[in-house]
């Protein structure tokens, strides 16, 4: 039985020595998996919107719909609009019309009205003179009282106040409107045509175009739903403005400086290699940083978003896709 232990210790001991020996033979020869950093591909969206509150009356495109720019992608109707249009052109013909009234001046008949007004005051303003000189000098004579020859000379004063404003009226009847009121009525002129071109700006967009050559990536509304002042309502994607974005540790930037061109495999389009060049690097933030595990001997790492742009146009690659940078 002993020799039976003994063999059994010696078979153990050599098999942990194997053990161990393999051990120490991968921590020395075996070299740790390549770092595989994955990212994205991405490229400009522009999204579609207008100054014109409305009702989708019809879509020119769908989603997928490659287009140019300048095409027409929708038609918004809003009749509430066309009817503050209809009301600021209403408002221009009445400026235009007392704009014309006031650089005609008074009518023929307002001034031969206002002269007519103006003898009867100077009719009315000789009765009262005679009257008062008639009590002034019955006064003198002892005859009236002096309340009468005052109430005479009340009479006077207010017809001769009477005679003169019924001139100063006729004067202005014949020098037409001041030139205070002739720029007033040339400047409610000058804004109801501002009115007018405001409302049609807005009409503007009741036809949207799209702004650039791309890709109809998404429509938000449907027709027939109302849409609200400057709510996007499609989004057209530059294709052929793509790039490539990673999220990587700090330590790994300086394999990724600004300028380093570097290889990514695409895994959709049969892992197909190609060239891009790093153009941004920018910190993420705090919400975004890699916490020591260790309380000493390790530090937090902040992660940074990295942006290349392929060298060379890539045939068939889609905003979404995987993108793999291996580090070197």
């Amino acid at each position: 039985m002993k020799k039976e232990e003994k063999g059994l210790m010696i078979i153990l001991c050599g098999i942990l020595a194997g053990v161990a020996l393999l051990a120490i033979a991968g921590f020395l020869f075996l070299s740790p998996p390549p770092e595989i950093i994955e990212g994205q591909a991405d490229a400009t969206a522009v999204r579609v919107s207008g100054k014109l509150p409305g009702r989708i009356a019809k879509f020119y495109v769908s989603e997928g719909d490659h287009v140019k720019q300048g095409d027409t992608l929708v038609h918004i109707h809003s009749s509430l609009v066309e009817a503050k249009l209809m009301q600021a052109e209403a408002m221009e013909t009445v400026a235009n019309a007392q704009n014309r009234k006031v650089d005609m001046g008074a009518r023929p008949q307002i001034i031969q009205s206002a002269y007519e007004l103006w003898q009867q005051a100077i009719a009315a303003k000789t009765i009262a003179q005679k009257t008062y000189n008639r009590m002034e000098s019955l006064y003198k004579q002892d005859v009236i009282s002096a309340q009468k020859r005052d109430e005479a000379l009340a009479a006077y004063q207010a017809a001769d106040a009477a005679e003169k404003a019924a001139k100063s009226q006729y004067q202005l009847a014949i020098d037409g409107s001041q030139q205070e009121d002739k720029t007033s009525a040339a400047a409610m002129v000058t804004a109801a045509r501002g009115s007018i071109k405001e409302v049609e700006a807005i009409l503007e967009d009741q036809y949207l175009t799209a702004p650039c050559d791309g890709e109809i990536d998404e429509i938000y509304p449907n027709e027939g739903e109302l849409i609200a002042l400057g709510a996007p309502i499609m989004s057209v994607l530059k294709l052929h403005d793509m790039w490539v974005t990673f999220n990587v540790r700090e330590e790994l930037l300086e394999h990724l400086p600004i300028g380093q061109e570097i290889t990514i495999m695409i895994p959709a389009l049969g892992e197909k290699t190609a060239s891009a060049t790093v153009y941004y690097s920018k910190d993420m933030g705090s919400y975004a940083v890699w916490r020591a595990t260790k309380t000493t001997g390790d530090w937090d790492s902040r992660t940074f978003q990295i942006k290349a742009r392929p060298t060379d146009k890539i045939e068939n690659l889609r905003p979404g896709m995987t993108i793999i940078y291996q580090k070197p």
